[in-house]
Formats: C-alpha cells, sequence, structure tokens
C-alpha cells in the first residue's frame, strides 16, 4: 500500500500545546487514532477562536471538514505535552486546507502530521459559501 505524503506550509500560524489524558489512551496504552483525531479537532477549534472566528458562536456561518489525512510517527502516552503546530495551505473558493504538525514537548519528537480540509458552511441556506472576505484578507499572505 502506498504511503501518504503531506506537503508543510512555509510557516506555522499558531502553536497550542494539549496534556494527554488517560482517557486519550486505547487497550495499547497510547493516545488512539479516534482520540488523536479529536485532538485535532481540539486544536482546530482553539485556532479558530484564536483568530477570531468562534465555529459555535454563529447561527450562521461555520465550517465543515471535507477530508482528513494523518501520518503516525510515533506513539504518544499520558502526561505527554503535545505541541499542536497549525498552518493554513491550499485556499479554494470554499475552504483551505489545515496542517497540523504534533510533536511531543520538550524534546520535539515527531508524533503525527495531519491535513484538514475544511469549508465554509452556510447554516441558513444549508450550503457551502464562498470564503468570508475578512478570512480571506487576514490571511493574504497564504491565499
Amino acid at each position: 500500500m502506498a504511503r501518504v505524503t503531506l506537503d508543510l506550509p512555509e510557516q506555522f500560524i499558531y502553536t497550542h500545546t494539549i496534556n494527554v489524558r488517560m482517557t486519550d489512551l486505547n487497550t495499547g496504552k497510547h493516545v488512539g487514532n479516534d482520540q488523536m483525531i479529536s485532538l485535532l479537532s481540539e486544536a482546530r477549534y482553539r485556532f479558530f477562536c484564536h483568530i477570531g472566528f468562534d465555529q459555535f458562536d454563529t447561527d450562521k456561518q461555520s465550517i465543515v471538514v471535507t477530508d482528513l489525512v494523518a501520518t503516525y510517527k510515533t506513539e504518544s502516552f499520558a502526561q505527554d505535552d503535545l505541541q499542536f503546530e497549525v498552518g493554513l495551505m491550499d485556499f479554494n473558493k470554499y475552504g483551505a486546507d489545515l496542517i497540523f504538525r504534533v510533536s511531543k514537548q520538550p524534546g520535539g519528537q515527531l508524533v503525527v502530521l495531519a491535513k484538514q480540509g475544511f469549508v465554509f458552511f452556510d447554516h441558513q441556506s444549508h450550503a457551502i459559501m464562498p470564503v468570508p472576505t475578512a478570512f480571506r484578507e487576514q490571511f493574504a499572505d497564504l491565499a
């Protein structure tokens, strides 16, 4: 089976650290893939809050994740501090890709590289919508 490779952005624009909880572990006593996806979603949420776009603070628009790729490099265990670096790439009319580089801290051992494609979604019309102008302008140097 061919392995997936991810392109990385020129720069990561947001960093957040999450401490691994016992409840994030699977029967192998390391972070399960399902929990890693949840941790990536938490980092995504925190990134959007950081830039002033609260995904849950609107009845009109939000984002929808359209695809996900994760490549696992090493195990992570309870009490590990995981640094989630977030970057944006590949803007299109309706969204972009969030790229995540997850590493153990201190030390920087790479745990996961991941991508979440997303589109903006209009909840009133129940349809995807173009990237809001303010969002595109905020990241004009990346688009």
